[in-house]
């Protein structure tokens, strides 16, 4: 049996917002699909949607070729991210649904879900951030401002 502090519960709470939020903000890079598997994308449709985002954001930077190529690469990294952290689940929500489904919170199992959500992110971090920085080191000055104007609501 298990036996969780206040303190333990209001961490695993947190690590699952967390990693709600995260897997939002990457699920916001994908697509908006709504049907019932909304997280399946064919390779084709991924590189149609990544490809317009690149146009659209290469105009607003003004980016050449080279850099074009590394946002690219970024996207099919966040991607390849979104994917390691969703799994092979295919309705997040029902998994956080089915945590509270019971009379008592399923807190082994929102446990499970942070430590497999944790790993997949950690695992894929490095690669996320080499393409991240390669991408906005290759921007000029100029171009890193608007980035960051952007960042503050201002762009």
């Amino acid at each position: 049996m298990f036996h969780f502090h206040p303190h333990h519960i209001k961490r695993t709470l947190l690590g699952l917002l967390g990693i709600t939020l995260v897997a939002g903000s990457l699920t916001a890079c994908g697509h908006h699909r709504h049907h019932e598997s909304g997280m399946a994308m064919s390779a084709e449709e991924f590189a149609q949607k990544r490809d317009k985002v690149v146009d659209k954001v290469a105009s607003r930077l003004e980016l050449n070729a080279e850099q074009k190529q590394k946002l690219a690469s970024l996207g099919d990294v966040l991607h390849a991210q979104r994917q390691a952290v969703m799994g092979t689940t295919k309705e997040p929500r029902a998994e956080i649904k089915a945590l509270i489904a019971g009379e008592k919170f399923d807190a082994a199992r929102a446990q499970a879900l942070v430590n497999e959500k944790t790993t997949a992110l950690q695992t894929r971090s490095p690669e996320v951030i080499a393409a991240l920085a390669a991408f906005y080191n290759s921007l000029n000055p100029r171009q890193q401002q608007k980035v960051r104007e952007y960042l503050d609501g201002r762009g």
